[in-house]
């Protein structure tokens, strides 16, 4: 069986191996530190690690490494990284931690004793967006949001990124995708403006000078005390959403299997960021929209990402149409594996949980590892509906040794069944 078909399997709620994903999207990567490990123990090409997404810090994981990781999924390459510039014109850079590595050719800092600052769109004229903290392994994005006028909010403001897709552009993303869909792989992607309020690009860490509301505390008051404005925004961002889907569906077609949607986190560790009845009201009506047009329009599956304590909102997500849900957290409070499978296993494809990364992944022992891997399995991949994956990504020094255990660990139960 192919990697694609055996994704396409568990997709389809149908029993196969359990497929792997390791670096198709920004929240199922690897540290940079983390590929060069792997690269070294697998005994591959030496040479720096090219970082994809300098947000997180995250490495691309090259053909030669999927295939000795076992990576069932690759991506299509987006059209710019999280500070606005394209992950391309590589240089190089050695690191705080003394790891060197490649980096997008606008990719420009400055220093001060805080730390490292990076610049939207490479610019150094304007205030940076990034700070990487002194002892730190990936960058936070800086508030610049003006202050606020209450009797004069625009919608627009929070509209500047939300722009119809160029010729050029369609063109970009129709050769990522016939690349990444020449690897055997399964294929995710994106067109950019579907996500709804995340809140890694409220700040729009890739704008020069964003306006509007860009305060992460400020946007979440909004959700409550501004909700008509949200409620503007998001249907006017919808649109566009809308009309670029309409471009890009015919050009990309079936050479993407998975539209990443939604970055939008709903949990904390132990509740919700809001109650079910404003996610009803504020959000699933513009997910629906959009979820309904893809379904009906294309074969992708649609791929959703929330962390944190969001049992209560699985059958929501059902609701607004999402067919993936990922990191599922298992950690957090109510999020028992057994009870999601039972509960939601038929209706949502589980896209990690495969390890947790906050305790067992970087500080347990390989055989804790394993078998935390070997559980995870039996449990989720039960009727398919099960793509493995870390919860979240693989952060940064994580032991080689446990990052191989738990590949080690999916062969292991992928072989017995």
């Amino acid at each position: 069986m192919t990697s694609r078909g055996k994704v396409l399997k568990a997709l389809n709620h149908q029993n196969g191996p359990v497929p792997v994903d390791f670096g198709s999207t920004a929240v199922t990567g690897m540290h940079c530190t983390c590929v060069a490990a792997l690269r070294e123990y697998y005994g591959l090409k030496p040479g720096p690690v090219k970082i994809h997404e300098p947000y997180q810090m995250l490495g691309l994981l090259e053909n030669d490494l999927l295939d000795a990781v076992g990576a069932d999924v690759t991506a299509m390459e987006p059209l710019a990284t999280m500070f606005g510039f394209p992950a391309a014109d590589w240089k190089e850079w050695r690191t705080p931690w003394g790891q060197d590595v490649l980096v997008p050719g606008q990719f420009n800092l400055t220093e001060d004793s805080k730390g490292l600052y990076v610049y939207p769109q490479g610019d150094t004229s304007v205030p940076p967006s990034g700070h990487l903290p002194r002892g730190g392994y990936f960058f936070d994005s800086i508030i610049r949001q003006p202050e606020l006028d209450e009797d004069n909010l625009s919608v627009d403001e929070n509209l500047e990124e939300f722009t119809l897709l160029t010729d050029e552009q369609l063109q970009r993303l129709k050769a990522a995708a016939q690349k990444a869909a020449a690897t055997g792989r399964a294929v995710t992607g994106g067109i950019g403006g579907t996500a709804l309020g995340d809140i890694a690009l409220v700040p729009a860490p890739f704008l020069k000078a964003p306006k509007g509301i860009r305060d992460i505390e400020e946007w979440y008051v909004s959700t409550a005390a501004r909700r008509d404005h949200v409620h503007e925004i998001f249907s006017r961002q919808v649109e566009i959403a809308l009309a670029n889907l309409e471009k890009a569906a015919p050009l990309l077609g079936g050479l993407m299997d998975v539209i990443f949607m939604c970055g939008t986190d709903f949990g904390t560790q132990s509740g919700t960021f809001c109650s079910p009845s404003t996610f009803d009201e504020l959000w699933l009506p513009y997910y629906r929209k959009m979820n309904d047009w893809i379904h009906v329009n294309t074969d992708w599956k649609t791929f959703k990402h929330s962390c944190g304590a969001v049992e209560n909102f699985m059958s929501r997500f059902v609701d607004a149409g999402f067919d993936i849900i990922n990191p599922v957290q298992c950690s957090a409070f109510g999020m028992d594996p057994q009870t999601l499978k039972n509960r939601y296993g038929d209706k949502l494809v589980f896209w990690g949980g495969g390890v947790d990364t906050q305790h067992v992944l970087p500080f347990g022992t390989p055989g804790e590892v394993r078998a935390q891997v070997l559980e995870r399995c039996k449990i989720f991949s039960r009727g398919g509906g099960f793509v493995f994956n870390a919860t979240h990504n693989v952060q940064a020094k994580t032991p080689v040794e446990n990052i191989v255990a738990m590949l080690d660990a999916v062969r292991e139960f992928n072989g017995k069944n």
